[in-house]
C-alpha cells in the first residue's frame, strides 16, 4: 500500500509567491510559541510529579488504589475538555488577534493552577475539595485547547521549507523545559519539607509559582510582538487563517473527504503522546508509589527516583533540537519509524529495568523511554500540519490532535494506573506502550515523507530571495 499523497493539482511557482521569512523573525515567532508552552506544560508538570500528595490531600477517604485512580481521573479530566477549549479560542483568534488570545490562555492556565494552591483540604471542607479541584482542572484543560495546534500551525507555515523540522522541534523544547520546571521545583519542596509540612502547606507553593510564572510568560510574549517585523508576520497568519478556521459546511465536506488523513494524524499524535505521557505523567507515581508497594519495596526512594526523572528529561531536552536538525537531513520518517519501533522491541525491557529499583536501572529503563519520546517530539511539530491543505488545516489539526490527546493520551496514567490495580501487574506501562508503537507504525506506513516539501496548499518557503531564486530554477516540471 502506498502512502497517502494530497491530491494537488501540479503547478509551477513564480518567484514573488515564494514565502521568505527572515531567521530573525522566525526566531522571535518561535520564541513567542515556545514561551507559551513552558508555561502551559508546567502547570501540568507540577500535577503530575505531585500526585502522590494531592492523593493524601483531597483523597484522605479513599484506599491508596482507589485514590491513586481519582486522583489519575482529575488529571485525565483537563484532557477531556481540550477539544472544547480548541472549538472557543480557535474563531476568538480570528476576531481578536493570535497575541490577546495566547496570553488568555496562559493567563486561564496559570489562573487554574494557583487556584489549586488555594483549596482547602479535603479533611477542612470535605467532597467540596475534589469538586474544587475538578473545576480548577476544567480551566487548566479548556485553555491548554486553545494553544498548542494554533502554535504548530503558526511555525510549520512560515518555517522554511528546508528547516522545519529544526525550527518546529523548538516547540517541544518549550514543552519539556515546563515539565523540567515543574518537576524541578517539586523535587525542592519534597527534599527540603517533611512530610507533615508539605500536607500542611508545602504542597502549595510550587502551585502559586504558576501566578507570576504565568504573567511573566505574558510580558514576554508581548514584548518579542512588539517589532514591526514580527507583527506584520503575524497580521499575515491572521489573515490568512480567516479563510479556514471557521469550519463551515463546505469546509466540514472538506475534511470528512480526508479521513484517511485525519486517521495517520490522529495514529500518530497517540503513539507520540502516550509516550510523552507516560513519561512525564505516571512514570513519577509509577517508579515512587506503585512498583514499591507492589514489589513489596520498603525503601523510600521518591527523591532519587525524582532526580534519575529529572535527568533523563535534561538529556531529552538537549537532543531534541538536534534531532530536528537531522530530521531536515534525513527526513522525519526515519526518526519517527525508530521510535514506533522502539516502543514495540523494548517497550518490556525498558519497565523491566524501572522495575530493578537501582538507580542505574530506573535512569536506563527512563532513558530508553525518553529517547524513543523524542523521536517524536523532534519530529511531529512538523510532520503534523503537512497532513492538511492550507483553507482547513487550522481545523483538521485541531480535532485530530485534540480529540487523539483527549481520547488515548491524555487518560494514559488513569488507565494504566487502573490496569495495575485491578490486575496487580506491573508490566501494563509496557503493554500499553507497545500497542501505541504498533498504531504509530500503521500511521507511518501511510505518511508520505514531508522533509524539503512545501505545505500543502501553500507556497515554497525559502529563508532568502537568493535561496528562493534556487527554488524557481530548479523546477523541472509542476509542483
Amino acid at each position: 500500500m502506498a502512502a497517502l499523497v494530497p491530491p494537488e493539482s501540479p503547478r509551477t511557482w513564480k518567484l514573488e509567491e515564494v514565502l521568505v521569512t527572515e531567521p530573525g523573525v522566525i526566531r522571535r515567532a518561535i520564541g513567542a510559541a515556545a514561551i507559551g508552552n513552558v508555561t502551559e506544560w508546567y502547570d501540568f508538570g507540577v500535577y503530575a510529579y505531585f500526585e502522590p500528595t494531592i492523593r493524601k490531600v483531597f483523597f484522605s477517604g479513599l484506599s491508596e488504589s482507589v485514590g491513586t485512580i481519582a486522583t489519575f481521573g482529575l488529571f485525565a479530566v483537563a484532557f477531556l475538555i481540550r477539544p472544547l477549549g480548541g472549538l472557543f479560542f480557535g474563531p476568538l483568534a480570528d476576531r481578536i488577534g493570535r497575541n490577546r488570545v495566547l496570553a488568555t490562555t496562559m493567563v486561564l492556565m496559570a489562573l487554574g493552577t494557583f487556584a489549586i494552591g488555594c483549596i482547602p483540604s479535603e479533611r477542612s471542607i470535605g467532597i467540596w475539595a475534589p469538586v474544587l479541584l475538578l473545576l480548577a482542572r476544567l480551566v487548566q484543560g479548556f485553555s491548554t485547547g486553545g494553544e498548542y495546534g494554533n502554535a504548530m500551525t503558526f511555525i510549520a507555515e512560515y518555517a522554511p521549507d528546508r528547516r522545519r523540522g529544526f525550527l518546529g522541534s523548538w516547540l517541544e523544547f518549550g514543552t519539556f523545559c515546563g515539565y523540567l520546571l515543574g518537576a524541578v521545583v517539586v523535587t525542592v519542596a519534597d527534599a527540603a519539607l517533611t512530610q507533615d509540612q508539605l500536607l500542611s502547606w508545602g504542597w502549595r507553593i510550587p502551585f502559586f509559582v504558576a501566578l507570576p510564572l504565568g504573567l511573566v510568560g505574558v510580558y514576554m510574549r508581548a514584548r518579542l510582538a512588539d517589532t514591526p517585523a514580527f507583527v506584520a508576520l503575524e497580521h499575515e497568519v491572521e489573515e490568512r487563517e480567516k479563510a479556514h478556521r471557521h469550519l463551515h459546511p463546505h469546509e466540514t465536506r472538506t475534511l470528512l473527504a480526508l479521513w484517511p488523513f485525519l486517521l495517520v494524524c490522529m495514529g500518530l499524535v497517540l503513539v507520540w503522546n502516550v509516550t510523552n505521557y507516560m513519561l512525564t505523567s505516571y512514570m513519577p507515581t509509577y517508579v515512587t508509589e506503585t512498583m514499591p508497594k507492589l514489589q513489596g519495596s520498603t525503601t523510600d526512594t521518591t527523591t532519587t527516583s525524582q532526580v534519575v526523572q529529572i535527568a533523563v528529561m535534561v538529556v531529552a531536552l538537549v537532543l531534541i533540537p538536534l534531532i530536528g536538525r537531522l530530521s531536515d537531513r534525513v527526513g522525519r520518517k526515519p526518526i519517527a519509524w525508530v521510535g514506533s519501533i522502539g516502543l514495540v522491541v523494548l517497550g518490556l525491557p525498558m519497565i523491566l529495568l524501572v522495575r530493578t529499583e537501582t538507580t542505574v536501572g530506573v535512569f536506563l529503563g527512563l532513558m530508553v523511554m525518553g529517547l524513543l519520546l523524542i523521536c517524536f517530539s523532534a519530529t511531529m511539530p512538523s510532520t503534523l500540519p503537512s497532513l492538511f491543505p492550507t483553507e482547513v488545516r487550522g481545523g483538521g489539526l485541531s480535532i485530530a490532535f485534540n480529540v487523539s490527546v483527549s481520547a488515548f493520551a491524555g487518560t494514559t496514567s488513569l488507565v494504566v494506573g487502573a490496569l495495575v490495580a485491578v490486575t496487580g501487574d506491573l508490566n501494563w506501562p509496557a503493554y500499553y506502550l507497545i500497542i501505541a508503537g504498533g498504531i504509530g507504525m500503521a500511521s507511518l506506513w501511510f505518511l508520505q515523507e514531508p522533509n524539503g516539501r512545501r505545505m500543502w496548499g501553500s507556497p515554497p518557503a525559502a529563508t532568502s530571495r537568493e535561496e528562493a531564486e534556487r527554488i524557481i530554477s530548479a523546477q523541472q516540471t509542476p509542483a
